[in-house]
């Protein structure tokens, strides 16, 4: 059975850098894509970034381009978040998906969720 798990969250002041973990087991991820969404209160999970499991491809939302950077090392996903604005102020999800995942922005193509963990970014 496919398992995400996300840690690393946390409270961090604005401009400051947090680094989140998501570790993938259950099965050969090789044809796999791993994804990051988050949540805040009252609005949409929204994509921030994602990564085929090659390493082949990633992608990023905007609002996080430049800012956010996807890795992998062996089963674990990182998101290495600089650079932190209130607004990045969520739950952060890990997702995965196997197969044809296109378009990689999409939480509906990803079968495989974590719990999620919260980060808070002060002002």
């Amino acid at each position: 059975q496919v398992q995400v798990v996300e840690s690393g969250g946390g409270l961090v002041q604005a401009g400051g850098s947090l680094r989140l973990s998501c570790a993938a087991s259950g099965r050969t991820f090789s044809s796999c894509v791993v994804g990051w969404f988050r949540q805040s209160p009252g609005k949409e999970r929204e994509f921030a970034a994602a990564v085929r499991w090659d390493g082949g491809y990633m992608d990023y939302a905007d609002s996080v381009k430049g800012r956010f950077t996807i890795s992998r090392d062996q089963n674990t996903v990182y998101l290495q978040m600089n650079s932190l604005k209130p607004e990045d102020t969520a739950v952060y999800y890990c997702a995965a998906g196997c197969g044809t995942i296109w378009p990689y922005s999409r939480a509906y193509k990803y079968p495989f969720w974590g719990q999620g963990t919260q980060v808070t970014v002060s002002s």
